[in-house]
């Protein structure tokens, strides 16, 4: 199967270019996939707790988008547009990161460049598929990005980040810095509706590879680079507890499928205490062992998310309400609007 079974058409005025004034009033599509009609309800996305299925357990995603987009100034003068793949505590001195440089063909290896002052970067003479490997140093690469780095706003978003964006591209529950874009699912969520749920918290950090296009013949070729996943002892147990009553899972993100998934693949269908990293992309015929329902935005065409989605819940149901909510005016992408889904049987 390639890429193209996961097009679609969408008009450039549905990509969200703003949030909604509030979180929760984001539409929300409750599709029923698998129903004898293929029905679909529009809510509010702050209405999800009356439309989840009774005692479910919702997973969401804490990790926290870092400022990762960062200028580098070389000696000559010439300016580089840096994205930081993978920012983490410990980047200091001596040590390496790995940056998606624009312009990168012109940086020579041991060219130096100044970031923002304080932070100073190396070439090195590797580069990593799409990235190049830079050494640090001077500075500390998680605190220096945090004071004079950008937001990393996807590029369909056309135009530079804002003061608003500082809040409204973060989840209400992020607390661990690491993504380099938010976990947009998440986004929907107020306060007062997560007091509602009865949630466990897991932790995948976005990399660059959600904006990577399938550019591949078979979607099963194609790859993305690890991600940092984290699941405490406390949420281990809550989610295998609930797992073990016969409880649903809800997956907030694509990302948390990734977390929750990627972890059971790696210990037998268990959930377990994990601080590891997965480069998992799910494909059409993947069998989901934890997730059983799941809130998401609506995706680009030819992606490896919608395509986890219809591999989720069924490629032609899902295209049909895709196609559905591009005739209703839903908003798509990150800062749009969301649906919720059950797993194939």
């Amino acid at each position: 199967m390639g890429p193209e079974a996961f097009d679609y058409a969408l008009p450039p005025e549905a990509i969200a270019q703003r949030p909604t004034a509030r979180r929760g009033d984001a539409r929300l599509m409750l599709a029923d996939v698998h129903g004898p009609d293929g029905s679909r309800v529009e809510l509010a996305a702050r209405d999800i707790a009356a439309v989840l299925p009774p005692r479910a357990l919702v997973v969401v995603n804490t990790s926290k988008v870092v400022p990762a987009r960062a200028f580098g100034l070389r000696a000559d003068g010439v300016r580089f547009e840096l994205l930081v793949c993978e920012p983490a505590p410990g980047q200091g001195p001596g040590t390496r990161i790995r940056a998606w440089v624009r312009g990168g063909r012109r940086l020579r290896p041991g060219d130096r460049l100044e970031v923002g002052g304080r932070l100073r970067l190396r070439a090195c003479a590797e580069s990593d598929g799409r990235a190049r490997w830079l050494e640090v140093e001077a500075g500390d690469v998680l605190k220096d990005l945090g004071e004079g780095g950008e937001l990393p706003l996807p590029p369909y978003i056309d135009r530079r980040p804002e003061e608003e964006d500082l809040r409204r591209y973060q989840t209400v529950f992020a607390r661990e810095e690491g993504s380099i874009a938010a976990p947009t699912a998440g986004l929907h969520f107020e306060p007062e509706v997560l007091a509602a749920l009865d949630v466990a918290a897991v932790t995948l950090h976005v990399g660059p590879g959600t904006f990577v296009p399938m550019d591949v013949a078979d979607v099963n070729e194609h790859r993305v680079d690890p991600e940092r996943v984290t699941i405490d002892a406390g949420a281990a147990a809550q989610i295998e507890a609930a797992r073990a009553e016969g409880r649903p899972i809800v997956a907030v993100g694509t990302t948390t499928v990734r977390a929750l998934e990627g972890v059971a693949q790696a210990h037998r269908g268990a959930i377990v205490a994990e601080a590891a990293s997965i480069d998992l992309v799910i494909t059409p015929g993947f069998e989901f062992q934890v997730v059983t329902h799941l809130v998401t935005n609506f995706h680009l065409p030819r992606s490896s998310l919608l395509m986890l989605v219809c591999a989720f819940a069924g490629r032609e149901p899902i295209l049909a309400a895709y196609a559905e909510a591009i005739a209703r005016g839903f908003r798509f992408y990150s800062y749009g609007d969301c649906m919720l889904v059950a797993r194939a049987a």
